[in-house]
């Protein structure tokens, strides 16, 4: 089914990446640096943070950058008059998954973290998006929009583009997956039943379980890398803002940032004491 409404606006042409450093009772917001049009970002890596940033003049020219963790050294990696955006990096660094309409529909890309030898993971009617790592690396958990069933699915793929598995299935959108540290679990978003909130499942499909339940939508879960707690964006209190939940049953949302704009994005440090952001 199509989405009840748009997803919140995130894409402001003045955003922002911050860091959360998590220390203790203190929390500092550092803002890295200004940039025009910032999108997805990941920060797994070990040294460098990767981002899609909005191409000035191009509607839908985004495309995926690496810098630095202090917003320095930003180096381009793709370069297309179409999207490339929503970078994921692999557990190791070497390899960075990504979402490109170069071909036409937006398919799940992956490259080297220099940007060389991009290829396409798999090829079908439809949109793929949002590709998230397995722990080991040798699979992608992304969401699928089915242009018959006009809704969004969560699916598995190995990244060499065989055995896709399908494990959401029902009327409404699934979408945003995101693995926990040991790999036994997917957070994602759902619809299911009304607004988007926050569901965890094993990652075979089964036992999906709820773990918000606001007015306001709550999105793009990201598991801490102990896997004790899910940052998360949510729009309760009327604006994006991040916060984090225990990862065990949802309990214990805190709230991280107070922004007159929207924070969103949210993405751990490997050692799990800051998490970067989008904001604008």
């Amino acid at each position: 089914m199509l989405l009840s409404r748009r997803f919140p606006r995130t894409h402001s042409p003045r955003a922002a990446l911050g860091r959360l450093l998590l220390g203790g009772s203190s929390l500092a917001v550092v803002t890295l640096v200004g940039l025009c049009g910032v999108g997805p970002m990941d920060a797994d890596a070990e040294s460098k943070i990767a981002f899609s940033r909005r191409q000035p003049g191009v509607i839908e020219g985004t495309e995926i950058y690496v810098m630095s963790p202090d917003g320095s050294n930003q180096t381009r990696l793709t370069d297309n008059s179409v999207g490339d955006s929503h970078p994921s990096w692999n557990p190791t660094g070497t390899r960075i998954a990504f979402n490109s309409a170069r071909d036409g529909a937006t398919d799940l890309f992956i490259m080297n973290a220099d940007g060389s030898d991009p290829t396409r993971v798999k090829n079908v009617a439809g949109s793929d998006s949002r590709a998230a790592w397995s722990p080991d690396g040798n699979h992608l958990a992304f969401q699928s929009f089915d242009l018959q069933e006009l809704s969004s699915e969560i699916y598995v793929i190995h990244i060499n583009g065989v055995n896709e598995t399908r494990l959401t299935n029902n009327a409404w959108n699934d979408e945003q997956p995101s693995w926990s540290p040991d790999g036994s679990q997917i957070a994602f978003i759902s619809e299911r039943d009304g607004d988007f909130e926050i569901y965890v499942m094993d990652a075979d499909g089964s036992n999906p379980t709820r773990f918000t339940n606001e007015a306001g939508w709550d999105l793009e879960p990201a598991w801490s890398p102990d896997g004790s707690q899910i940052a998360f964006a949510s729009e309760r209190n009327g604006n994006l803002e991040i916060y984090v939940m225990d990862a065990s049953d949802g309990s214990n949302q805190t709230n991280l940032t107070n922004s007159p704009g929207n924070d969103y994005h949210p993405s751990w440090s490997p050692d799990g004491t800051q998490i970067t952001f989008n904001s604008g």
